[in-house]
Parts: C-alpha cells; sequence; structure tokens
C-alpha cells in the first residue's frame, strides 16, 4: 500500500518545490533511477534507535583513511554520512535533488548529498559525544536549506529574499563592476567583491576589524567571497578580515587553499600544469577545489568554487562566482564547469580541501 501511495506524494513534492523556485528543481529521481540506486526516505526503515541516538535501522560506523574519517553505514551496508577528521564538513544522505541552471548550460547535477556544518570539527570517535548526537538528531533527514541549496540562491535568475531588517540576503547576485580600463589582457570586471558588499551592510569581523561596503559592488561577489558569502555568512563558518588578519575562513581563493583550516583533500603541490591533480576520486560533495587560472598571478591560486558531484552525463560538477559568467554558476562561458576532461578549469585545477 504504501508503494503505491508514493508516486502521488512524491509529485505533489515536486509540483510545491517547482512552484517556489525556478532556479532550483527538487524532485525524486524519475528517469535517473536507472543510473544510481532509488531514494529511501527516513521513515521507510525500522524505527530502532541507533548508536547516535536518531531513529533508523541498525547502523555501523567505519573508519576510513586518505583522508582520515568516520562513515555511518546502514543496515544495507550504504553509507549515510560521512566525516572527515578535522573538518566541520559533514556529507549526510538525503532526498533527491536537481540542480539547473537553465540559462547557461544544459547540465544537471542530481544528488543525494545534503552537505551540512557541524558545529566543531570531526575527531575519531566523535559519535559518541552528545554534541554531535544532538547535532546529528536534528539535521540527519532535514530537508533544510544545505550549502548547496543556499549556494544556488546566486546563481542568474534566482529571487531575491530579505531578512527581518529588510536586508536582501539571496538573489541573481554578480561577480563584480565592469573594469573602465578592461581591455585584452586586463580583468573585464573588477575582482575584491566581497559578502558585505553583496549585502549592502558594514561587518565587524571577530577581531574588531571592521569594513565598509563599497555602493558599486552592491549585489556582487567574486570567487572567494562567494565562498564568504555561503559558508561564513549563511552557513555560520568564522570569518577571516583578511589573509594575514584574523582567524577564520581567509579572504582569496589562495589564502584558503594555504590555511591550516579543514582537512587537505588534494594536497597542493605546486602551480605548473604537471601539478594538475589526477585522482580525483577521492572527493566529495562540498569540497572546496582550487585553480590557478591566470598565468599573471603567479606563485598563487586564484579561483575556487564548490564540488557538487557528477551530473546526469558523468562529469564532475563545481559552482563557482566568475567572470564571465558574471556571477555564481554552474555553466559553460568562460569553460564548462567540470574538473574531469581537459577544459580550462579541469586542466588548471590543482588542489582541494574539505573545511
Amino acid at each position: 500500500m504504501a508503494k503505491k501511495k508514493r508516486p502521488a506524494v512524491h509529485a505533489a513534492v515536486v509540483l510545491g518545490l517547482l512552484a517556489s523556485s525556478a532556479y532550483l528543481t527538487v524532485e525524486l529521481r524519475k528517469d535517473e533511477q536507472a543510473k544510481a540506486p532509488a531514494v529511501q526516505a527516513v521513515t521507510d526503515t525500522p524505527l530502532l534507535e541507533s548508536s547516535t541516538g536518531q531513529k533508523g535501522g541498525k547502523q555501523t560506523w567505519e573508519r576510513l583513511k586518505n583522508p582520515e574519517r568516520s562513515v555511518l553505514l546502514g543496515e544495507g551496508g550504504q553509507v549515510l554520512a560521512t566525516f572527515t577528521d578535522d573538518a566541520r564538513t559533514a556529507t549526510l544522505k538525503g532526498p533527491s535533488r536537481i540542480f539547473t541552471e537553465a540559462a547557461n548550460t544544459k547540465s544537471r547535477v542530481v544528488t543525494e548529498d545534503w552537505v551540512r556544518l557541524m558545529p566543531e570539527p570531526w575527531r575519531k570517535g566523535a559519535e559518541k559525544e552528545q554534541w554531535f548526537k544532538d547535532w546529528f538528531k536534528e539535521f540527519y533527514g532535514s530537508e533544510e536549506d544545505d550549502v548547496f541549496a543556499t549556494a544556488f540562491q546566486y546563481v542568474e535568475g534566482a529571487p531575491v529574499k530579505k531578512d527581518d531588517e529588510g536586508i536582501a540576503y539571496t538573489g541573481d547576485a554578480s561577480f563584480g563592476p565592469l573594469n573602465p580600463n578592461g581591455s585584452e589582457g586586463n580583468d573585464l570586471r573588477k575582482e575584491a567583491s566581497d559578502f558585505y558588499d553583496y549585502l549592502g551592510i558594514p561587518y565587524t569581523f571577530r577581531d574588531g576589524t571592521s569594513m565598509q561596503p563599497e555602493t558599486e559592488r552592491a549585489r556582487a561577489v567574486d570567487c572567494s567571497g562567494f565562498m564568504r558569502l555561503v559558508w561564513g555568512y549563511r552557513a555560520r563558518y568564522p570569518l577571516a578580515a583578511s589573509d594575514r588578519v584574523g582567524d577564520g575562513l581567509p579572504r582569496t581563493a589562495d589564502g584558503m587553499a594555504r590555511s591550516d583550516i579543514g582537512a587537505e583533500v588534494i594536497p597542493l603541490k605546486g602551480l605548473g600544469a604537471s601539478d594538475r591533480p589526477t585522482a580525483l576520486g577521492v572527493l566529495q560533495p562540498g569540497d572546496l577545489v582550487f585553480f590557478d587560472l591566470d598565468t599573471r598571478t603567479k606563485k598563487r591560486l586564484d579561483h575556487i568554487g564548490i564540488y557538487l558531484g557528477h551530473d546526469t552525463d558523468g562529469h564532475m560538477m563545481f559552482v563557482s562566482s566568475r567572470e564571465e559568467a558574471n556571477g555564481p554558476t554552474i555553466g559553460d562561458k568562460g569553460g564548462t564547469s567540470r574538473l574531469d576532461g581537459n577544459g580550462f578549469y579541469a586542466t588548471t585545477l590543482r588542489s582541494a580541501k574539505r573545511l
């Protein structure tokens, strides 16, 4: 009886979500089910109390290496969640979603991964600690916006939402204002638009440093500013005032890559073409990926994005804010947003980190 009811329930959920969002489609798999395991709702498992305090079937923990991490397995051996030592990023399995950006690409990312920040960095044995049990009970199976959902609230066509103070905290973001000196060989748009520029509000960091937004940069974030908007302002990861001032997520892509925050997934070997990583299988949805795009910026990485997982054609996709698309995108302007193959971004990938 439950199986007969399921299609109608799923259709109702999909219609409701489609009506509320034109830029992010969340639906249970249909034609994609042939390519990947079907979604299993939390309520489909026996309501037994697990070691985490979460109701569900029998669950077991497994330790894996490279990087050191703990994996929560379901009764049938399926991965339910992954937690990496020294990282606050957790990847939890949940209802399937489709992320698209029709204005700029035909790629469709179908994923059961929900990426969230834990209140503390993971460490071996943390599954026994009360802070984790409380957090896991709240967020495993939750459909509250995660990092992916938040990131797509800034792509082309994303609607504006305002907080109680009238601050527009979501909506189509640009990369930055036009550069009056822009020409061939120079950036067409100015970099250095941070999250407080997008929001149009002054911001005081934890070390007391205060920054004022620039009017011309309103509703704009460069690649690292986009990361700070999503992970910092929205997900509440601590933010540093710059690469050198304060503790937390640094200001630039290079600063983030070279900082000691999080867990290194693909170590930075160098910036030459021969330093392109080949073992991409270690990447997990939610990882920060770093690139060396501009030959003018010697000895530093100059681009960053969030790895999303595979699209329906099997390509490894990421989302980032970039000049060619004038804002956050998974699109094809300036190069496809893929880590595999021999495209512009794939060949300039240099390292990855799990925040």
